[in-house]
């Protein structure tokens, strides 16, 4: 499918890459623009946006948490609620969160959704770190 007429939407891809015979901007379509959404949005602080101040997940400030049952439950709520409010494209099945490594504080997010357009399944893991500045 040409990637200009998408229905699922056409973006830029993450992190932004040029091709260097044309000197376009490469383009991502179809689920792997879903895809590169959702890490965005896992990734990005609310107020980093200009024109969207709300947009994103706001994990940085867990960051130094320790991990436990109530943190994996929040962590949990603020990924459906961001997916809810901004990835208008998918229906969220289920989040799993799972603390991989407790003591280098690796949580691994897991996320099965269905792109409503095509009624199709994917899945999404995706790592966060607590500790993501800690000496080992």
């Amino acid at each position: 499918m040409n990637s200009d007429q998408s229905f699922l939407g056409t973006g830029w891809c993450f992190p932004p890459a040029f091709n260097n015979n044309t000197g376009t901007v490469q383009m991502v379509a179809e689920a792997e623009d879903i895809e590169q959404s959702l890490k965005i949005l896992l990734a990005t602080r609310p107020g980093e946006r200009v024109m969207q101040p709300r947009f994103g997940c706001n994990l940085e400030v867990l960051l130094f948490e320790p991990i436990t049952t109530s943190l994996l439950a929040y962590v949990k709520d603020m990924i459906q609620t961001a997916i809810l409010y901004y990835e208008p494209r998918i229906e969220l099945d289920f989040v799993r969160i799972n603390a991989v490594d407790d003591t280098n504080g690796l949580i691994l997010i897991s996320m099965e959704y269905t792109v409503l357009a095509t009624n199709s399944r994917y899945n999404l893991v995706y790592p966060f770190y607590i500790n993501e500045g800690a000496v080992q």
